[in-house]
Formats: C-alpha cells, structure tokens, sequence
C-alpha cells in the first residue's frame, strides 16, 4: 500500500473523530483572555516599548507556544494513537502487507498537519479577535498577514522536534492517561529552560524560546534572546530523527505481543 493511500485513510478517520474541533476549542480558549485584556496592551506600550498590536499579537503567541499549542499536540497525539486501539485497529493494520514503520510515518506525518492545523486556526481567530478589538478600542490591531504568516511558519518548524519526542512517547507508553500526564508535565519546565543554555537539547523549550526572541526584537526596551541557527538546528535534526527512529522500532510491538 502506498504512502498516499495510507495518508487517505488516516484522514478519513481524523474527520470522523473530534480531534479537529478539540484543535479549535483550545485557540477559542487562547485568545479570550487577550481580548477582553486588550487595554493592558497600551500599558505596556509605555514600559516596554512595543506598539499595541504587536504586544496584542505577541502575548497570544506566547501563550500559544509555551502551553496550549503543546498541551493540544499532546492530547492530539494521544488520541491518533488511541483511534487505531478501537476494535482492535492497530492488529488489523498491522495484518496488512505494511511496514510498521510506514504506518508509523505516515501516522506522525497525520500529526504533523493537525500541528499545521490548529496554526492556521490561530492565524484566523487572531484576526478575528484583533478586528473585534480594533472596533472596540478604535485603534488599528491587524498587523499584515505575511508577518503573521511568518510567525506561524517559524513557530511550527520549532515544533516538530517536540512532536516527534511527543509522538515517541505516545507510541512507546501503553496507557493514555499515563502517556498524557508525562508528556504534559515534560512541557512545563521550559518556561526554566530557556533561561539557561541547555534549551538547545530540550526540545519543548523550542516554540517559546522562538516567540520569546521574536518579542524581543519587537520591544525596544527588552533584553536580546539570541536564536543562533548554528548549533540549533543540527541538534533538533538530530532530536527528531533519533524520536522518528525509536518510535518506528517501537510502533506496535505491544499489540504483536499481545
């Protein structure tokens, strides 16, 4: 079977879960607060040097890549493994003339566009948000969409070294709830990371320390983060490929010894 038709099938069965408006709920959920707090973006304005629709925009893209962008890709990675455990799924699958570690490919692969996904939602509710703030406050917070757009792109890049630790982790521990509360509680000491030089090899430190840089640039009265791409970037290939790898070899190992 090619890559292609497997690629089908897992969409078809994507559509029918709830994966996607679980995706949508949780960057509802993100920009509320920034809307109905928009007034502290004029206060910072002054302390910090950051025009309003940049802090506007910045502070949700924070928030977004410090927890409930990680916190989505971990519940959405749990759940694209759960669904091929439904009637015994993943021994059908596996019964097939495929290679485990295609289907496992092909499975991150799925999880990869579910990250784009909910990137692409963000992109829309920011500019919903920013219009209904801008009616509010009669003051222009849409910023122009190629530097959202650019934001949104270097943000998922950052992320794939973390989806692929994520869906290691999804794919080796056998138990949900389990699986969640670990990936869950490995986000939460990036915050810590990325204040010290061991950020390079924590890899869900990646997606905040690239919006806390960018917010540097953005603020005139802010410190520099400095995201130098030279030892960065051979060590997130080098993370992303050593998770793909361990996950391919372990990719329904518990089902065949069950």
């Amino acid at each position: 079977m090619s890559f292609a038709s497997l690629l089908d099938i897992e969409l078809k069965k994507i559509r029918r879960s709830k994966i996607i408006m679980l995706l949508f709920v949780a960057v509802v959920i993100l920009w509320l607060p920034a809307i109905l707090n928009t007034n502290y973006s004029f206060e910072t304005d002054a302390a910090i040097g950051i025009a309003p629709e940049y802090n506007f925009l910045v502070q949700g893209f924070l928030a977004l890549a410090w927890f409930m962008y990680p916190a989505s890709m971990v519940v959405s990675t749990v759940l694209l493994k759960q669904l091929e455990r439904t009637n015994k799924g993943m021994l059908k699958m596996l019964a097939l003339p495929i290679s485990s570690a295609k289907l496992c490919l092909t499975k991150f692969f799925i999880l990869l566009l579910l990250a784009g996904l909910q990137l692409l939602l963000n992109f829309g509710v920011y500019y919903a948000g920013a219009a209904l703030v801008s009616q509010r406050f009669a003051y222009n917070f849409l910023l122009p969409p190629l530097f959202v757009l650019k934001e949104t792109g270097l943000l998922f890049l950052a992320a794939i070294p973390m989806l692929a630790f994520f869906w290691l982790l999804a794919v080796t521990i056998q138990t949900p709830i389990f699986s969640i509360g670990v990936v869950l509680a490995s986000i939460m000491p990036s915050i810590l990371m990325i204040n010290t030089k061991y950020w390079l090899f924590y890899p869900m430190s990646y997606p905040f320390y690239l919006m806390t840089a960018e917010y540097c640039k953005l603020a005139a009265n802010l410190g520099s983060a400095e995201m130098t791409l030279i030892p960065w970037i051979p060590i997130a290939t080098g993370i992303t490929v050593s998770c793909l790898i361990l996950a391919c070899l372990r990719f329904g190992q518990a089902e065949r010894n069950c």
